[in-house]
C-alpha cells in the first residue's frame, strides 16, 4: 500500500510517497512505514519541503494509528535526507548522532525488509547488504537506476556531521545506500511539530488532529456506553431494540 502526498504553489512542486510494508517482530505483525521517493523543484530545494512532506504524512498515519509508536524505514544516499530522518524520528540507526546503536529489533526488521521488500525502493537482487552498517551496496540496479548520484551532486545537510558520515560510509561510485530504521512516537511527533511545521499550518493541523483523535479515541467510548444501537461489532443489550 502506498500513500502519496503533494504540495504545490504556482512556482514550486514537491511530491513524495510513503509505502506500508508488512513484517514480524517478537512474534507480532508489524507495519513499517517506508519513506519513499521525494521530488522537489530544484529552485525550492533547501527550504524544508521534504521535511514537511515526510513529516506530515508520517504524523497523520501516527495519529490515525491511535498514537501508537510505529516503525519506519528510509533508503537513501542523500546526506540531507539521512540527517532529516536521524534528527526527526526516534531510535534511528544508522546515524552519526551519539547514542545511536543497532538493536536486535533493528537487525530483525532490516533483514526482513531486504529479503521481502526490495521492490518497494527499487533495489535489485544482485545488491549486497552489510548488516553491521546497514549499507546496501550496488543499490541502483532494480528500478532506481536513474536516481544514482555522485557525492558532489547529492543535496547536503546544513550540519556537516551528516555529510561526513555519508562520505565516509558510502561508495557513491558503486552506488551505495543506507537503510535507516527508526520509530515515530510521541517524542518524535513533538520534535517534528516544534522544528518543522510552519506556523501558518498549525490551525489546519490542529483541527485535523482533533478530528482524528475524536474518531479514534472518543467515539469508541461513546459507542460503548450507548446500549440501544448497533455499532459495528458492538451489539445492544438483550431486551433493547
Amino acid at each position: 500500500m502506498t500513500l502519496v502526498s503533494e504540495t504545490a504553489t504556482s512556482r514550486a512542486i514537491a511530491f513524495d510517497a510513503v509505502a506500508l510494508m508488512e513484517a514480524q517482530l517478537n512474534g507480532e505483525p508489524q507495519q513499517i512505514m517506508h519513506l519513499g521517493l521525494v521530488m522537489v523543484d530544484p529552485d525550492y530545494r533547501g527550504r524544508g519541503l521534504s521535511d514537511v512532506l515526510y513529516g506530515l504524512t508520517v504524523l497523520f498515519l501516527f495519529i490515525r494509528g491511535g498514537l501508537r509508536a510505529r516503525w519506519l524505514s528510509n533508503v537513501s544516499q542523500v546526506p540531507a535526507v539521512i540527517g532529516m530522518v536521524a534528527e526527526t524520528f526516534s531510535n534511528v540507526f544508522p546515524s552519526p548522532l551519539p547514542g545511536s546503536r543497532q538493536s536486535f529489533s533493528h537487525l530483525t526488521l532490516a533483514r526482513q525488509i531486504m529479503s521481502r521488500h526490495r521492490d518497494v525502493f527499487g533495489v535489485g537482487e544482485d545488491a549486497s547488504f552489510d548488516e553491521t552498517r546497514t549499507v546496501i551496496a550496488n543499490a541502483y540496479t532494480g528500478g532506481s537506476d536513474d536516481l544514482k548520484k555522485r557525492f558532489e551532486d547529492a543535496p547536503k545537510h546544513r550540519k556537516q556531521i551528516y555529510n561526513e558520515f555519508c562520505a565516509a560510509n558510502l561508495d557513491y561510485e558503486r552506488g551505495d545506500d543506507f537503510l535507516q530504521i527508526g520509530v515515530i512516537d510521541i517524542a518524535a511527533a513533538r520534535r517534528y511539530l516544534l522544528r518543522h511545521t510552519p506556523r501558518s499550518s498549525w490551525p489546519g493541523l490542529l483541527i485535523e488532529a482533533a478530528v482524528l483523535i475524536l474518531q479514534r479515541l472518543l467515539l469508541p467510548v461513546i459507542y460503548w456506553f450507548d446500549s440501544s444501537r448497533y455499532f459495528g461489532l458492538l451489539r445492544p443489550r438483550q431486551g433493547r431494540s
